[in-house]
């Protein structure tokens, strides 16, 4: 008999004459899991976090490294803790993406610092955009660029400068607390909260119930990796909820009434995974427990081992939705939570780009910058622009858009035509309103590629090359085009339309060259889709940034002219044959 014979076979059936098999196998290694393996550290990372709290920097920043500098600061503290307060280094400038990979830290940052100024739910008032324009200008060479999780970031900040900012911020009732780290990072929310004629609960209590709780909270501040909240209440789903850990999607049940259908999971970067239902109907009496019982799952039973595994997202695969809430109901919640329907298809467009009507008859405006980028002085004349029109409430979304609020119905034409000068289109193309981009190589030591340079080159060319598909109305309402400076995914390539992660590509003279992977016919669940779905690679599909507008052009040319009627563009990419893709 042949060892293949035997290999399905025991160690007792072994045949006779030879040595059984041994019954043991090497024990798994352990994941880190708090309440599985013990608290020990198992590896640096998970060391320094028990060491010293990251919250605990704060008073280094305000009492040693502000007062002698960027010099002074304890490397641990630097490459660490600082992100528990919003802060990360940002790139040298000169450094070409082909060194990314090859060069350490220390040799790629510089020191000065991208600053995240945490806004959930998105919501400013004039007085706080005025506020923070301000600091840009004083602090942050005019920079300042929407993120697609509502932030807003600053760069050029300068260590000796924070108390001051903080100061600043804070007087308006903004932080930088826990904008970064391995904690529960801002909580999205919908940008049309407590003013939608059609919103089906305002979550606008729970979002500021959350902060106020839990946000800077010690207990909830060492986490095995970042931890990401979705909440909204409107039909649209404007919160991209399915790439969220954990998300709260408003809806109706038959029975029960108004509440939230509740996500886990979700999460993109280099392994994407999209989130899962839990199938539980979500009281809005009981969402603050949830959302803390999630949470604290997370940190006591995520892998904390190996940083590559330590989303929510590696837990809830080996788990499944079933074990997830039944630990969740009886070790964190203590009851069971009722069974619900999912929320239906969304009714209308998430990024609430145009004019719209308020519930009080006042209007709502959605304007899209270029990309995301924006200025402090840009963001100060805001302020003052919608204080002249009649509002003092504006919101950032999730797609680097801004929402103004209450504008009186008088004012929407004056206003919009303001915004258009500021720089910010409530009428844009399809391509300007389809278009994000990450930081890139300009400030992100991650970065292989530019991206927000390439986004606008983008948008421009497009819009010049297809105006003949724009006047004769062949072009779709909608059609995003998200680029991303490397495969990290903070500008969600694989759920757009055309997503492009940047690397560098091989030329005939050897020398490599800025390009891109494309993403074809991913999304999220849209007034086009009933779910969301990843995108489409295929095998050799990269393009460089010079050619991207000409791959664009072509690929939605091929689009235009093969699709069946009332097909999206997903549909088309995804049944379409790969030489109708290059």
């Amino acid at each position: 008999m042949t060892d293949t014979a035997l290999a399905g076979a025991s160690p007792d059936q072994a045949a006779p004459g030879r040595a059984k098999r041994p019954t043991s196998r090497p024990a798994a290694k352990p994941h880190g899991q708090w309440k599985v393996d013990g608290t020990a550290p198992l590896n640096a990372n998970e060391t320094w976090k028990q060491e010293d709290n990251g919250l605990n920097v704060r008073e280094r920043i305000e009492s040693v490294y502000s007062k002698h500098g960027f010099d002074s600061i304890d490397g641990t503290d630097l490459h660490g803790r600082f992100r528990w307060w919003g802060l990360y280094t940002q790139r040298k400038p000169g450094i070409d993406g082909g060194k990314t990979a090859t060069l350490e830290p220390h040799e790629l940052e510089d020191k000065y610092f991208m600053l995240r100024v945490r806004i959930d739910g998105g919501a400013l008032t004039t007085e706080q955009l005025r506020v923070i324009g301000q600091i840009s200008v004083d602090f942050a060479r005019d920079s300042a660029d929407l993120t697609d999780r509502q932030n807003i970031q600053l760069h050029w900040i300068r260590v000796e400068d924070v108390p001051e900012i903080w100061r600043r911020l804070e007087s308006v009732d903004l932080s930088t607390t826990e904008a970064c780290g391995d904690v529960p990072r801002v909580i999205l929310g919908s940008p049309v909260a407590g003013i939608a004629k059609d919103e089906i609960i305002d979550p606008t209590p729970l979002i500021h119930e959350l902060a106020e709780r839990f946000i800077g909270d010690p207990e909830l501040a060492n986490l095995p990796r970042k931890f990401k909240t979705a909440i909204t209440g409107h039909p649209s789903q404007d919160v991209v909820h399915e790439i969220n850990d954990v998300a709260l999607v408003g809806l109706v049940h038959p029975e029960l009434g108004i509440g939230y259908d509740l996500w886990v999971g979700g999460a993109l970067s280099t392994n994407p995974m999209l989130g899962k239902r839990l199938g539980a109907f979500v009281r809005p009496d009981q969402a603050a427990d949830v959302w803390l019982g999630v949470t604290s799952i997370f940190r006591d039973y995520g892998y904390r081992r190996m940083r590559t595994k330590a989303r929510l997202k590696f837990l809830l695969a080996d788990w499944g939705p079933e074990k997830f809430r039944q630990v969740l109901e009886d070790e964190y919640l203590g009851y069971k939570l009722a069974d619900g329907p999912a929320a239906p298809k969304p009714s209308s467009p998430g990024d609430h780009i145009g004019v719209h009507e308020q519930k009080d008859g006042r209007f709502f405006i959605g304007a899209t910058p270029l990309a995301g980028r924006l200025s402090g002085s840009q963001l100060v004349k805001l302020a003052a622009t919608l204080e002249a029109h009649g509002s003092q409430r504006l919101r950032t979304t999730p797609h680097q858009k801004i929402v103004v609020l209450d504008v009186p119905q008088a004012q929407v034409e004056p206003l919009v035509a303001e915004l258009d000068a500021l720089g910010l289109s409530a009428r844009p193309s399809v391509f300007r309103r389809g278009t994000i981009a990450c930081t890139g190589i300009e400030f992100c030591k991650l970065a292989i590629v530019e991206t927000k340079l390439t986004a606008a080159t983008a948008v421009a060319e497009l819009e010049r090359r297809l105006a003949d598909l724009t006047a004769s109305k062949q072009l779709p309402e909608a059609l995003s085009l998200h680029i991303n400076g490397c495969p990290n995914s903070c500008a969600r390539i694989q759920t757009a339309d055309i997503g492009l992660k940047g690397m560098m590509l091989p030329t005939p003279d050897g020398d490599p060259t800025p390009g891109f992977q494309v993403h074809l016919g991913g999304g999220l669940a849209s007034v086009e889709r009933e779910e969301a779905g990843l995108g489409r690679t295929v095998r050799g599909l990269k393009v460089t940034a010079d050619e991207l507008p000409d791959y664009v052009e072509r690929v939605v040319r091929k689009f235009v002219a093969d699709r069946s009627a009332d097909q999206t563009f997903a549909e088309w990419a995804f049944a379409a044959d790969e030489g109708d893709l290059q």
